[in-house]
């Protein structure tokens, strides 16, 4: 009978777990190393507040280290874009995900759609999310003064929206016991003035009621109601002597949707009244694929953020 010996168990964390010496015929061997960075935690659906009937949720992802308890992570909101229509929470969660292995908490928010709700209240949600995080930062494992505003598409429009009004109008009462405000901005692809839309090459109806423009300010005409058009307007909300966050603007050069003239547009804006910007013009990629899906374009996101986070 073949004889075993029972090995008791190791002791953790003393030195390197000791080599397996078998290797079996025709066995290949390699060493290869992790590359991807921290684990991550996934907490979904955590909800932030409640309008219109509906929970507002968010979807975070934590890094990971085996010493959470005195680890505080720089965060970023994302504002997921959806032609301010019902969101897919999940369209950006592999970028994101490899954002949040790169040492970052990352909270995807939910706003209400513009068929629920028009203007402003994608701002305001977005807002009410980021007051939430700072006040439970602690249970979140994020560091409250090194925020983030991210978003895409609509999102982008969104985040520029919440992020260059703070605590400022448009606003409501909720968390208003914390700052809304965010270290810096980074807008990916979103519209800007949505009145000139329709002056540039799309594959899209930018005007009529039933548009995403139309629908995000009540279901109307874009060009025939330019005072619900005007107050979307990120630019509208700039001003030479009150600080505004520094901003990345990442465009498409082919963009489909969006023309790439909304983002030249507020950048123009941007250096008209000295405000800190970056501009990258991405050659051939269209709305959000082509050039957006790649390290370089993450590489591009976390240089400008360490800058101001």
């Amino acid at each position: 009978m073949e004889e075993w010996m029972v090995i008791p168990p190791l002791e953790a964390g003393a030195g390197e777990f000791p080599e397996s010496e078998e290797l079996p015929q025709g066995v290949k061997t390699v060493r290869w190393k992790d590359t991807f960075g921290y684990d991550v935690e996934f907490l979904p659906d955590e909800v932030y507040a409640n309008r219109d009937g509906m929970n507002l949720h968010l979807q975070l992802l934590i890094p990971k280290t085996g010493e959470e308890a005195d680890r505080k992570w720089p965060l970023l909101v994302f504002v997921q874009g959806s032609a301010w229509h019902k969101q897919d929470l999940y369209c950006h969660l592999p970028n994101l995900l490899r954002m949040s292995q790169r040492g970052y908490a990352i909270a995807i928010v939910e706003y209400r759609p513009s068929e629920t709700a028009p203007f402003p209240a994608q701002v305001v949600d977005t807002k009410a999310a980021i007051r939430f995080l700072k006040i439970n930062a602690s249970r979140y494992r994020v560091d409250a003064q090194r925020v983030a505003l991210w978003g895409d598409s609509s999102g982008g429009h969104t985040a520029l929206m919440a992020g260059f009004t703070g605590d400022g109008e448009p606003d409501m009462d909720a968390y208003r016991e914390q700052s809304a405000c965010v270290r810096c901005i980074v807008d990916w692809y979103g519209p800007t003035d949505i009145g000139k839309m329709n002056f540039y090459p799309s594959v899209q109806d930018h005007i009529g009621p039933e548009s995403p423009e139309g629908c995000v300010i009540g279901g109307k005409n874009v060009l025939e109601n330019p005072e619900l058009a005007e107050a979307t307007v990120p630019m509208n909300y700039l001003e030479r002597d009150k600080e505004t966050p520094p901003l990345l603007i990442m465009h498409g050069g082919s963009d489909m949707l969006v023309p790439f003239n909304q983002s030249c547009r507020l950048y123009e804006k941007m250096k008209e009244l000295d405000k800190t910007v970056e501009f990258v013009k991405l050659v051939g990629a269209n709305h959000g694929f082509g050039g957006f899906n790649c390290e370089e374009a993450l590489d591009a996101v976390e240089e400008f953020i360490r800058k101001y986070i």
